[in-house]
């Protein structure tokens, strides 16, 4: 399963049209420094549970760019591996933070090939390639040479996943006989070839015909072919239930498998986050806050891993106490400090740099906007639920009162 796939460019403009060829070019060189550039942002984190907090630098994400290469570095800075230096630098490229690592590789594995682990370090950039199974939270099948996984494992980094299937489901039988995402999903398309096209159809095109859509219901299954539509109905069900990646049995397993200060990579959504497993009786996993947008809200470190859609998730802050996020581009500066900070970037700029500093506030203020409203969203989706939770026992204790003070009938009476 692919993660991150990239947008698809515009088309490609013609030689004649010079000027706005030139303005394409320079718009996409900038639009790719900018992602290749990615800043630091200043959290406290306690590498032994029981020491005191220290001050780390971790990488934040923009541009939706590189979850995958930005969760190992950060869990490898979290774990004192790899140290970015000067620790007063606000940026890193990709450049910088690959050599890091291929360092750490070269210095951990001294007698191994890591020649794979090396190799498919660059492809991180835009996504990886991991494919896993339903059956076991840390169970993945390598995919081409399995560089994917052994850059995981030659960098001690655990790589899990909470796309787990109940044992007590009716779709336990099948998906443990299929096991992984790429065999389940050729068992559908096998299934929908058998079927001449009717079993995996468009929601739209169902609901506009009333029903089921059959494009060409003429067909005859063998029992192998019966067989197989019925796997395939069980496994397209689960899919369809766990669009996030995710299901409650998988996340009880996490929580219960996780030692507590564990540092590990989740695959979730198509995208990689760093996980962590709080110490002490709570034992709760939080995702690190690496979204750009962040970057000046101290308060805003970790994410609550509640339920399986995120509309339970609170953000805490390093010593996990909930946080209340400002906003804002120069969110978590005082007026002086912002003043000073936006004149310092601007001060020395050229034109062209201008431009550029332009063009990534703008796409930075999208960015915020987002944001917000996933924020906002995830807020009204808490209350709402807090709501309904208030009413459906409100409710259920006015009954059970009623039903105590209701007279019984005679009927009801025991006599002794």
């Amino acid at each position: 399963m692919s993660q991150e796939e990239p947008a698809q460019q515009p088309s490609e403009l013609t030689a004649s049209h010079p000027a706005q060829h030139a303005a394409f070019e320079s718009h996409n060189s900038v639009q790719t420094s900018l992602e290749e550039v990615w800043y630091l942002k200043e959290i406290q984190f306690k590498p032994d549970p029981s020491g005191p907090s220290r001050k780390y630098k971790i990488v934040t994400q923009n541009f939706n760019g590189p979850c995958s290469f930005i969760a190992i570095c950060n869990i490898l800075i979290l774990r004192d591996k790899i140290q970015i230096q000067p620790y007063e630098r606000t940026t890193v490229s990709y450049e910088y933070l690959s050599r890091l690592v291929a360092e750490y590789l070269l210095t951990a594995c001294p007698d191994v090939d890591i020649s794979a682990a090396l190799s498919v370090m660059p492809a991180t950039r835009k996504g990886m390639d991991l494919n896993p199974l339903f059956t076991g939270s840390s169970l993945f099948r390598p995919a081409g040479a399995g560089g994917e996984l052994q850059l995981f494992e030659q960098a001690g980094i655990k790589l899990v996943h909470g796309w787990l299937v109940d044992p007590s489901s009716p779709e336990y039988e099948v998906l443990s006989r299929t096991q992984d995402y790429d065999s389940s999903v050729n068992l559908l398309v096998e299934a929908d070839y058998a079927t001449k096209g009717n079993l995996v159809v468009a929601e739209d095109v169902a609901s506009q015909e009333g029903g089921p859509s059959r494009r060409d219901s003429a067909y005859t299954l063998s029992a192998d072919e019966q067989r197989k539509v019925e796997d395939a109905l069980l496994i397209r069900n689960f899919i369809e239930n766990s669009p996030s990646q995710l299901t409650y049995y998988g996340l009880f397993t996490l929580a219960s498998e996780l030692e507590p200060g564990a540092l590990v990579a989740l695959f979730r959504n198509s995208h990689l986050s760093v996980l962590y497993k709080s110490p002490g009786e709570d034992g709760a996993l939080y995702t690190l806050a690496t979204d750009q947008v962040f970057l000046h809200e101290p308060s805003v470190v970790w994410e609550r891993l509640e339920d399986i859609d995120g509309g339970w998730s609170t953000f805490v802050d390093s010593d996990f106490v909930r946080s209340s996020p400002a906003g804002g581009d120069y969110a978590g500066h005082t007026a002086e400090s912002a003043l000073a900070a936006l004149e310092q970037q601007t001060g020395a700029l050229t034109l062209a740099d201008r431009a550029d500093e332009e063009l990534a506030r703008q796409l930075q203020a999208e960015e915020d906007e987002r944001s917000r409203e996933i924020y906002a969203r995830r807020q009204r989706e808490r209350e709402e639920k807090d709501r309904a939770e208030r009413e459906r026992s409100q409710g259920a204790r006015q009954r059970a009162g009623d039903a105590a003070t209701r007279p019984k009938k005679k009927s009801e009476c025991l006599i002794m």
